[in-house]
């Protein structure tokens, strides 16, 4: 009797075993499915915000500059995944180790038969690449109307092939900053005001478009050519923001990561209408009337303060971090323009300056971080980015040269650099 028992009792373990490891496997699998459709449809969605700054530029320019912002941000994508393919995936993420940069390496997708691991790693570069492309857009849309096209392209491929990626690698990629506890987690400071140090320091060195200043320091208006794309353009920027938080979650294969993901989308949309009601209010008390550049810079800036940590704050907590994105971006508009800094669509307070705000503001939310750590992110890429693109920009000013000329810059840079009219049916303004 006892025999059989024994018997029955190790027949019913090999039974549970031999179930038991094809169900892990498949959760496995499960799991691994999961994470990397969480990385593709983040990424097509960030990819998506290629769109958006089309849109967005091509709606505050003139309509003599349509044309050419268009040209810019299609080729500065294109540019930008290549550049990323050749050295900067691998730079950013190659055995970093608490250091400063990985391997000058081009990035190797493995075979998908060994491609193991929490997920695909040809994701994993699809999602990294759109956010790079996104830093570059950034620059884009601060120096339109006066800056020559081969040029800018040539600073793509030095911010998306080199500068980024080492200051990536310094958090992201595991470097040093990750070893002494800075947070970035979907990168306000990692992306976001890497764009906009390298667009001021382009802004500074490039100088302001013809006549936007007079000699009394007044200011000249120089209205965009559609509010219409404008708008379209903040839109969608605001659906591709879910999946640049919603994906930085690098997991979707538990619970508890669905779970987060939906926290952060909600986030990331409280935060963005904090900046635009915001923005409303102030421009409404501080000029009587309300700016719709204001609002939808408002929105955006409000989405750049709460990528750095978009899942530990409150709902309430989060509008308010985007809402004073919002007053930043309404501040710090007049605050360019005394000193001469002519920034075409705004975006250094809104990727910059609420970049800065909102790693700073990290803390607040999350317990294990201090605001000296996060401080000394944001000056160190700071101080990094700033430094190599002012030196980019002024050897391309002293060979090449970067800026057309005035009589170029009158007649339209669409004329001029690309012999075409975006509206040829319409007069130029």
């Amino acid at each position: 009797m006892l025999k059989k028992l024994l018997l029955s009792v190790i027949g019913l373990g090999v039974i549970t075993l031999s179930m038991t490891e094809p169900a892990n496997a498949a959760g496995e699998d499960t799991a691994y499915v999961f994470n990397t459709l969480l990385f593709l449809i983040g990424g097509f969605l960030v990819m998506w915000m290629a769109a958006g700054f089309a849109m967005l530029e091509a709606g505050m320019v003139r309509s003599r500059s349509v044309a050419m912002q268009c040209t810019k941000n299609i080729a500065l994508y294109s540019i930008a995944g290549i550049a990323f393919w050749v050295l900067g995936y691998n730079l950013m993420y190659d055995g970093v180790d608490g250091g400063y940069f990985g391997s000058f390496t081009a990035f190797s997708v493995p075979d998908p038969s060994v491609d193991t691991g929490d997920y695909s790693a040809a994701s994993d570069w699809f999602f990294q690449m759109v956010f790079c492309a996104t830093a570059a857009s950034i620059v884009s849309g601060t120096l339109a109307e006066r800056i020559k096209l081969i040029p800018f392209l040539i600073f793509v491929v030095i911010l998306c092939g080199i500068i980024y990626p080492i200051q990536g690698a310094w958090q992201w990629g595991g470097g040093f900053l990750s070893e002494l506890g800075f947070s970035d987690f979907a990168g306000s400071t990692i992306v976001h005001s890497t764009g906009g140090w390298a667009a001021l320091m382009g802004a500074l060195i490039l100088g302001s478009r013809a006549g936007r200043y007079n000699e009394d320091g007044t200011v000249n208006a120089m209205p965009g050519s559609s509010m219409p794309l404008a708008t379209l353009g903040t839109f969608i920027l605001w659906l591709g923001w879910f999946g640049f938080n919603g994906g930085s979650q690098l997991a979707l294969g538990s619970l508890e990561d669905a779970s987060s993901v939906s926290k952060i989308f909600m986030n990331t949309n409280l935060a963005a209408a904090g900046g635009v009601v915001a923005a409303i209010i102030l421009s409404q008390v501080l000029y009587k009337k309300v700016d719709l550049t204001m609002a939808l810079n408002g929105a955006l800036a409000g989405l750049v303060s709460i990528t750095a940590e978009p899942l530990m704050p409150s709902p309430l907590l989060s509008i308010i971090i985007g809402g004073i994105g919002g007053i930043i971006v309404v501040l710090a508009v007049p605050m360019l323009d005394k000193f001469k800094i002519d920034d075409v669509v705004g975006a250094i307070p809104v990727h910059l300056l609420a970049g800065i705000w909102g790693t700073l503001v990290v803390p607040l939310s999350n317990d294990g971080t201090s605001v000296v750590t996060q401080f000394i992110g944001v000056i160190s890429i700071g101080v990094f980015v700033s430094i190599v693109s002012a030196i980019v920009w002024f050897v391309m000013k002293s060979t090449i040269g970067i800026r057309i000329s005035e009589e170029a810059e009158l007649s339209g840079v669409d004329k001029t650099e690309l012999g075409m009219d975006a509206y040829p049916d319409f007069s130029k303004s």
